[in-house]
């Protein structure tokens, strides 16, 4: 059986990666519905290696974790680091898994990522299409290094009753992002490009590919939200996806960044460089049905706040 819903008011949360950028966010939507979240930095907790995951579940003696801790980064990134991508990532969940069920944590909410759905899934992506096929190669490792942490969710679940949840989100954006250029996704290296060239009087842009593919994007704050909504009344096997259900190409998302933040230079692409996934969008029924997750903010306004963020963190005016 299932168990019931969980009310988080006083209840013990562990969130790794609580102070990233989607962290930041769920640990302070918990705290405002009166949970008391211990948030482990990585400079105190390395989470890859065992003995200090043990000593963070001994500081934190928590009810619930959620695990959003990860190494992640866009394209460039996955391309430059895919040993450390899966090994990272996969020894971090795994060992947390772990050692979250022989210490009888009541519950466990694992982050995957919609990289581990094979390259050519059919569109809108299905929760049961994830062992189609292999993942789209640049992000493979990562994909897959996430995806064993399903199965490692289901298995402690059948063989032990351990309540382990997985979700997986479509690709986030919002305030507080990552804009290093070295390491950010997609929206926060456009805003920057967009901002840049428009301050400096450069007449064009460069970006990566052709424009073709196309992307689901998903707020921040509706992100967190959606886990949270989880965290509180979902306890099943399978995996659900959090997402939007909009779909926009890479070509038109550039066209609105320079849009939103007044850059009318050229744009130039540099099809030498890889698209990545050919599409992205993801079914989103089962959240609804499930826990009543849906997407609030619009695609434009999420970009808006974002760009004004960003615009207000580096000291430009509007």
């Amino acid at each position: 059986m299932s168990p019931e819903s969980i009310n988080l008011q006083g209840k013990r949360v562990c969130v790794t990666g609580g102070a990233g950028f989607l962290g930041s966010f769920v640990t302070e939507k918990l705290k405002s519905r009166g949970a008391n979240v211990f948030i482990p930095t990585i400079e105190e907790y390395d989470l890859v290696q065992q003995d200090s995951i043990r000593k963070m579940l001994n500081d934190s003696n928590p009810e619930i974790i959620i695990h959003l801790a990860a190494q992640v980064g866009g394209i460039g990134a996955n391309r430059e680091h895919p040993a450390e991508f899966f090994y990272n990532n996969l020894m971090m969940g795994v060992q947390l898994i772990h050692e979250a069920w022989k210490r009888g944590v009541e519950k466990f909410v694992a982050l995957g990522t919609i990289c581990a759905y094979p390259k050519f899934t059919p569109v809108p992506f299905k929760e049961d299409d994830l062992w189609m096929g292999y993942p789209e190669e640049t992000n493979a490792p990562y994909g897959l290094a996430k995806k064993m942490l399903l199965v490692q969710s289901q298995a402690y679940r059948q063989q032990y009753g351990f309540n382990s949840i997985f979700l997986m989100p479509v690709n986030l954006y919002g305030p507080r992002d990552n804009f290093n250029p070295e390491s950010s996704h997609v929206i926060p290296a456009l805003i920057k490009k967009c901002l840049e060239a428009k301050a400096s009087g450069a007449g064009s842009i460069e970006v990566w590919g052709d424009g073709s593919p196309t992307r689901e994007f998903l707020y921040v704050e509706d992100a967190a939200e959606g886990i949270l909504l989880a965290t509180e009344k979902y306890n099943s096997p399978e995996p659900v996806n959090l997402g939007s259900g909009m779909e926009i190409s890479i070509k038109d998302l550039v066209e609105l960044i320079a849009r939103l933040t007044g850059f009318e230079g050229k744009l130039v692409w540099d099809t030498s460089k890889p698209n990545g996934q050919p599409r992205r969008r993801l079914n989103v029924e089962r959240a609804e049905r499930e826990f009543g997750f849906k997407a609030q903010v619009s695609f434009e306004e999420g970009l808006r706040r974002t760009i004004d963020w960003y615009k207000a963190k580096i000291g430009m005016n509007s």
